[in-house]
């Protein structure tokens, strides 16, 4: 999908993956472990930024790229009000370099949001992105849908995509937003060295 496609979804207010807070996943997630060394987070497909300011609240050092200019702009101004601090950029994830390397990497309905056939390029842009040894945060969005976006994914597909590259440290099922419910799975990756 093209940046002019997710622009005009922002301009006409066509957003039902705006749920108005972070993943509750995520929150339950960075809850339940204060013990993680703050380190810099990147969340591509950041749209307004709850996921960021999440991070953000919790000491990280963390950074939201979209590649809709209304999505920036609304979490900038979002972020601000919220009196919290975190850097957002304008970028294409999938094609893009990125400005620095992550320690973390958190994905929330982007690898669902893309073109199936975009996939491995995703999985090549987590690596681009993240620095070795990095970790890769994801809540997956387990759907059979194939006429998206959301595009449906299966836990055997994300094994068998991210596996080569990925340690599986943990993977659960989350709580998710009410119509989300038992159709999420997250995973905490570690990426291999070399």
């Amino acid at each position: 999908m093209s940046q002019e496609y997710w622009e005009a979804r922002y301009q006409t207010a066509d957003m039902p993956w705006e749920k108005g807070a972070a993943s509750p996943g995520l929150v339950d997630f960075l809850a339940s472990h204060p013990e993680l060394p703050r380190g810099t987070v990147c969340v591509p497909g950041c749209g307004t930024g709850h996921d960021v300011r999440e991070f953000a609240a919790a000491g990280f050092e963390t950074h939201g790229f979209d590649i809709a200019p209304s999505g920036i702009r609304l979490a900038e101004e979002k972020t601000k009000q919220a009196g919290l601090e975190a850097t957002f950029q304008l970028a294409d994830f999938l094609r893009d370099e990125p400005p620095q390397k992550f320690d973390w990497l958190f994905e929330h309905t982007l690898f669902c949001a893309i073109q199936p056939g975009e996939r491995e390029e995703y999985v090549r842009a987590v690596l681009r992105w993240l620095k070795p040894d990095g970790n890769y945060l994801a809540v997956n969005y387990l759907i059979p849908d194939i006429d998206g976006p959301p595009f449906g994914t299966t836990r055997a597909e994300i094994l068998k995509r991210f596996s080569p590259h990925f340690d599986l440290l943990a993977e659960w099922v989350p709580r998710s937003y009410p119509n989300r419910t038992d159709k999420e799975r997250m995973f905490c990756w570690r990426r291999k060295a070399g």
